[in-house]
Parts: C-alpha cells; structure tokens; sequence
C-alpha cells in the first residue's frame, strides 16, 4: 500500500465543501434580506457557525478520504487472503455495525427522533436498528463478492420486501426508515465499507471490482429502511398485545 500524506487533496476536499456550502449560505441570506429580517447578532452567529462546521468538514472529510478508505481497502484486502472464505461474511457483519455505529449523521438522525417524538422513540432502538440493518446487508455483501452474486439478487427482493412493510409497519417509523436509508450512506460508510469492498474484490483476483466491488452502498442504503421498519412493525405488534 502506498505511503499516504494526510494533506494531499485538501484544497480540493475545501473547494467541494464551499461548492455545498456557499449556495446554501447564499440562500440563507437572501431570505434574511427579502423575508426574515432577523437580528444582526443572530446572522454574526450563523456566519460564525457556517466557517466553525465548514472547517470541521473539509478535516473531518479529508481525514476520512486519506485514512478511511485506503485502510478499508487494506483490510478487504486481508480478507480476500483468507483460505475460509465464508470467514468473510461474520467479519463483515461487525465492520457495518461499528462502522454505522461511528456515523455522525446516523446519531443525529437518532437525535432528532427522540426530540420531535418526545421521547415516545428512543434513541438507542432506532440507532441499533440501524446498525443491526447495515451489519446484516454489509455480511451479505460480502457474501455477493465472495460468491458472486448479482446485485439485482438482492435489491429487487430487499424492495420487494420494503413495499410489504410498508402496509404493516407503524407509520411514524416508516418515515424514519426513509430518512435513516439516507444518513446511513454517510461518509463514513461510502469511503470505509466502499473500500472494503473494493479491496476484497480485488484480493479475490476472479472478481471485476466494477461489478462487485461497487454497489455495496446501495445495499447499505436499503438495510435501515427494511431494519427500521421492521422496528416498527415490532412495536406496533407490542401495541396491539397491551390493549
């Protein structure tokens, strides 16, 4: 592996968070000249936590670029090597809990759902739904890497599934289950897991690292929709149970 330098790149791990930032800033401003009329006090204090989170990002972005992904790739790599390759799959499951488990974005998520429901969801059940939801779909995608498995195997299935959950999950958990499909194809798992993918696929020698390296993100972001609502279907049979 070659020998990495935390700083390569940064300028241009900079111009893309500016690129997400700025319009919205500019939005934001806008609105306060034409509508909102807020105090000056309280745009100081936007525009000084705008530059605090945008330079939080671009480190926290290019620690994940240079460190992240090539380790992910390192460790598909040592996976690849092992001579029992359903070992793979269990490994897998406990690098997509921990992995979700450490995105930010999953927790804030979480956050939110405890506050906006008064505390009616906790925290800790959806956040573990979460990442129970990953770790499984991370295991059985590195069994489709393992033992080539077309990706349309599982995703037309996973949905398939999604649409009967639908009609049986408690619905303020199926709004949740959207939203946490999105948080959950955080940084965090689209360079690590990505990585890991990628590496494993090239370490088996016999896989095309395009078609099976790549499309673990979208397994990512079915597993907490499905895991979610599952929860919610749990709940909603406890429910009729108490009554």
């Amino acid at each position: 592996m070659k020998e990495i330098t935390i700083l390569d790149g940064l300028l241009t791990t900079a111009e893309g968070v500016m690129e997400a930032v700025l319009p919205l800033l500019a939005i934001l401003l806008a609105f306060q000249v034409l509508f909102l009329r807020l105090p000056s006090s309280y745009i100081l204090n936007l525009l000084k936590g705008t530059l605090i989170a945008s330079v939080g990002l671009v480190l926290f972005l290019q620690g994940v670029k240079e460190g992240f992904l090539p380790y992910g790739q390192a460790i598909g790599e040592a996976l690849g090597d092992f001579s029992h390759k359903w070992m793979i799959i269990p490994f897998g499951f406990i690098l997509g809990f921990l992995t979700t488990l450490g995105e930010p974005a999953v927790r804030i998520l979480c956050d939110q759902v405890e506050e906006t429901s008064s505390g009616s969801i906790r925290k800790p059940a959806v956040l573990y739904a979460i990442c129970i939801g990953v770790a499984m779909f991370v295991a059985l995608g590195m069994a489709r890497i393992v033992y080539s498995i077309p990706l349309l195997n599982i995703l037309i299935p996973g949905y398939a599934l999604v649409m009967v959950l639908l009609w049986f999950s408690q619905k303020d958990y199926t709004s949740i289950a959207i939203d946490a499909g999105g948080v959950a194809t955080g940084p965090m798992a689209n360079t690590f897991l990505l990585g890991l993918g990628l590496g494993l696929s090239a370490a088996i020698g016999s896989q095309d690292a395009i078609i099976y390296g790549l499309g673990l993100v979208a397994l990512i972001a079915l597993a907490p929709i499905i895991s979610v609502m599952t929860l919610g279907l749990i709940m909603r049979v406890r429910i009729y149970y108490r009554r």
